[in-house]
């Protein structure tokens, strides 16, 4: 598979790559080399996290477009990756950390937020004007913030005062201010952005990101995301079988489990109990598939139809993008603190895994 035309698409989905579809470690300088050496058949994807692409493409004429903050010079091992798992892809961003090396923009190598709004605002001039989308990333930096600027952005929630500070505070250097601004005028504008979702890599607490209203969905699990997809219109019941054989087997996952991270959702406002019901018809009426049995379909069918009552979502508000960044800022790194001491503590084998 390569980099396929999506001339006229229904809808964007645009996915980060490490942590969000790539199981990548890069707290310590050793995660970082060993990284770098992965070949593509090494490198493992987040269970589900392939099977959930392919459906998306299939289920109506769409764009996929990747954006990552891995560097330029990874990208053939990368592509290679992608190709291997089957999927196609529009757009590919990585970033230019050798050229912000040898200009000696040492802060741009941290910086998220100048580096991927930008990128989502110069990719956003290439769709039709009310084409809507859908975002995909992870809770190991700063996706939730930097996601929901873009959609607040391109729907003229944010002004451009309020914009310069934000990337004044995360320390972006002064061109690329007044390069993402320009952007920002350039850039129709349009309340677009239909769901976040944050693949929760480092095990943050749900309830932060309510911070960010219903728009921000945290997922431990694809299941999770193809769930609220269904209930989104953007899937069939039909992927959710491959999804959660995938979920089961490459996680260790139990069924009841797997059940209760849908009732998760019901319970945070994020889903239905309709939609739970609708999934559990549909599993329980799925062949079996590779990795789950028939038995095991219909226990996981028959676990979600006692199903919690429904929470309430996060209310829509305003979001205080300054607050929000230090919030942000403290909660990974403090993940990235408790990711290196697990680190730490992990039994090494021979091979160093």
């Amino acid at each position: 598979m390569s980099r396929v035309p999506s001339p006229a698409p229904q809808h964007v989905f645009r996915w980060d790559l490490d942590k969000t579809y790539l199981h990548t470690e890069f707290d310590h300088w050793l995660d970082l080399l060993k990284t770098a050496v992965e070949t593509p058949e090494t490198k493992r994807s987040v269970p589900g996290a392939a099977r959930l692409i392919r459906a998306l493409r299939l289920h109506q004429p769409s764009r996929v477009t990747i954006l990552s903050g891995s560097p330029e010079q990874m990208r053939g091992a990368l592509e290679s990756k992608l190709r291997l798992d089957g999927i196609a892809w529009d757009e590919f961003t990585l970033k230019p950390s050798m050229r912000n090396i040898l200009r000696l923009r040492f802060r741009a190598l941290r910086d998220q937020v100048g580096y991927k709004l930008p990128a989502l605002l110069d990719a956003r001039t290439r769709v039709p004007q009310h084409v809507p989308e859908t975002l995909f990333g992870d809770d190991a930096e700063a996706d939730a913030l930097v996601y929901s600027l873009y959609a607040d952005v391109l729907a003229g929630r944010v002004s451009d005062r309020q914009l310069t500070a934000v990337l004044e505070q995360s320390r972006t250097y002064a061109d690329v201010v007044a390069e993402t601004i320009r952007l920002v005028h350039r850039t129709a504008r349009g309340d677009v952005v239909r769901r976040i979702f944050i693949h929760l890599d480092r095990r943050s607490d749900p309830g932060f990101f309510r911070i960010y209203g219903p728009r921000v969905v945290p997922v431990s699990n694809y299941l999770q995301a193809a769930a609220v997809l269904v209930s989104d219109g953007l899937l069939g019941t039909d992927v959710l079988a491959p999804i959660a054989a995938a979920v089961h087997t490459e996680t260790q996952l139990p069924v009841p489990e797997i059940a209760e991270s849908l009732h998760a959702l019901v319970r945070r406002g994020d889903l239905t109990p309709d939609v739970v019901q609708v999934i559990a018809k549909a599993l329980g009426d799925s062949a079996p598939q590779l990795d789950l049995t028939a038995d095991e379909l219909t226990d996981l069918a028959d676990a979600l139809q006692a199903t919690p009552p429904p929470g309430d979502p996060p209310p829509v508000v305003a979001i205080d993008y300054l607050d929000a960044l230090a919030d942000d800022r403290a909660r990974w790194e403090a993940a990235r603190d408790a990711a290196r001491v697990r680190g730490r503590d992990r039994p090494r084998t021979s091979s160093g895994e």
